[in-house]
């Protein structure tokens, strides 16, 4: 049977505003995400759903959950073959307190196999895919690759003492016999470095495909947004040239939000983000694509993702751009520094939308500049927009205008996500570094009631702050939400 791959994959990232209308709580728990996984598929058309396997509370039972709740459903689309599950997993190299989660998600893999298989009466495994965050080296994927293949599936093979029988006599055969891993690349270094890694892996392997997956929003809140675009659309170009290489399908994963600093994803534009990322695959459609933005409207989005072909990648010239984003990066992050411990302060504020602890993620900033310690990259983009300092804009006055010109030809989009940031803008805010606002004043966007209503209340914000007064904070950083759609 071939392989379908998905296009459009609903994850569990908490950028939303609205609170879906089948939870109870603003924060939703391992129930509710059963019911999003079923909603997904059923009512958005998504066709995928990552299921975050990192944190605690981490629900093992989803496809048994989801065939037994809504059986008709799941008789017709069936798990493995139209809909698909894939698990992210900790890395245990990286995340050692979550290290044993790793090991009984992939003991659960053969476990909802044979579920799956009592439910459609053959056998398509329902789970096969695993992503692994952090990806940093070959022997990341080959550790989850072979501890599957050799201690979860092999120890079937296994007597027990005095010759008794197999553990497979004892308790049944483990399917399926081997799982793909996806590498989800994160950092500067190793999403550049993503096709020789990928090279490696697949040099003892007889695999008829590999999907890779390539991060937005940690990149944007490491390097900056420029950086972010330019280190994925130098992947997407290598992996391209390492497909024709090796003569396998390589499908490209990127992971974008509805932030313009982490892919500016939404149904209003999701035409625009696929033109910046014509070889991409699969898109991610993160919360607040899906609960701050009208049902239909959302459907619609899908069914474009859907319908969609991929084409080729955009050529890059490699070395101009790296030399680029190493000046841009050193400006954005001289910047940003100025600015940590307003963010800090702010993101208390910023509530959460996810009950367990989501993906840890790297952020090469903090280990780069000694003593600086931020947010994860939804909190902290919210953070940002809500003092009146959207982070689209930092960093952005290292460039020349022929720099910018030149940019241009690459991220085609880079004036329409600007000019989508800019109307959030506070030019009047003394935190906004003077050369930085000098150099804004040339980009042309146009305003709006929303837009200066945001302006106005991110004025109420910092005045709380510089007051020491906590209360209406978080109560304001929900009304800017709501005007811009997204949290964070």
């Amino acid at each position: 049977m071939e392989r379908k791959i998905p296009k459009c994959m609903s994850t569990q990232h908490p950028d939303n505003v609205n609170t879906p209308f089948f939870a109870e709580n603003p924060e939703l728990g391992g129930e509710d995400e059963i019911t999003e996984a079923y909603y997904v598929f059923s009512h958005l058309g998504c066709d995928e759903q990552m299921w975050d396997c990192e944190g605690k509370e981490v629900d093992d039972y989803v496809v048994k959950k989801l065939l037994s709740r809504y059986e008709s459903f799941f008789r017709e689309k069936v798990i493995g073959k139209d809909v698909f599950i894939t698990l992210r997993v900790p890395n245990p190299t990286v995340e050692k307190d979550e290290a044993k989660i790793l090991i009984e998600t992939l003991e659960s893999i053969p476990r909802s196999f044979d579920t799956a298989k009592i439910f459609y009466e053959h056998e398509i495994p329902p789970i096969f895919e695993v992503i692994l965050p952090m990806t940093t080296s070959v022997k990341c994927l080959n550790r989850i690759y072979w501890y599957y293949r050799d201690f979860v599936v092999g120890k079937q093979h296994m007597k027990f003492r005095n010759e008794d029988v197999t553990i497979a006599e004892w308790i049944g055969e483990f399917k399926p016999g081997f799982i793909n891993v996806i590498p989800l690349f994160e950092d500067w270094e190793h999403i550049l470095n993503a096709d020789t890694i990928l090279r490696e892996y697949v040099s003892d392997k007889n695999v008829p495909y590999l999907r890779v997956f390539f991060a937005r929003s940690d990149p944007a809140m490491n390097y900056g947004l420029i950086s972010a675009v330019m280190l994925v659309k130098i992947a997407l170009q290598r992996a391209y040239k390492l497909s024709e290489e090796l003569g396998i399908e390589i499908y490209p994963i990127i992971g974008v939000g509805s932030a313009p600093f982490r892919g500016n994803m939404k149904p209003s534009t999701v035409e625009r983000v696929v033109k910046e990322y014509p070889s991409v695959q699969t898109f991610t459609i993160q919360s607040a694509f899906k609960y701050d933005n009208n049902p239909e409207d959302v459907r619609e989005a899908v069914k474009k993702l859907l319908s969609r072909n991929r084409g080729l990648p955009h050529e890059v010239n490699e070395e101009k751009v790296i030399e680029l984003m190493k000046r841009y990066t050193r400006t954005y992050k001289e910047q940003l520094r100025s600015l940590a411990g307003i963010i800090n302060e702010i993101a208390k504020y910023v509530p959460k939308r996810r009950k367990r602890k989501l993906h840890t993620g790297l952020f090469g900033y903090s280990r780069e500049v000694e003593g600086l310690k931020l947010p994860r990259v939804i909190t902290f983009t919210a953070a940002l927009y809500s003092i009146g300092i959207p982070p689209e804009i930092l960093g952005l006055n290292a460039f020349s205008k022929d720099d910018l010109r030149f940019i241009k030809t690459i991220y085609i989009n880079f004036e329409d996500d600007l000019a989508d940031a800019l109307k959030y803008v506070d030019f009047e805010n003394e935190l906004l570094p003077e050369e930085l606002r000098s150099f804004l004043k040339d980009f042309e966007f146009t305003s709006d009631d929303a837009s200066q209503e945001h302006v106005k209340i991110s004025r109420f914000v910092r005045e709380r702050l510089e007051r020491k007064s906590e209360v209406g904070i978080q109560d304001a950083i929900l009304r800017m939400g709501h005007l811009r759609r997204f949290l964070g």
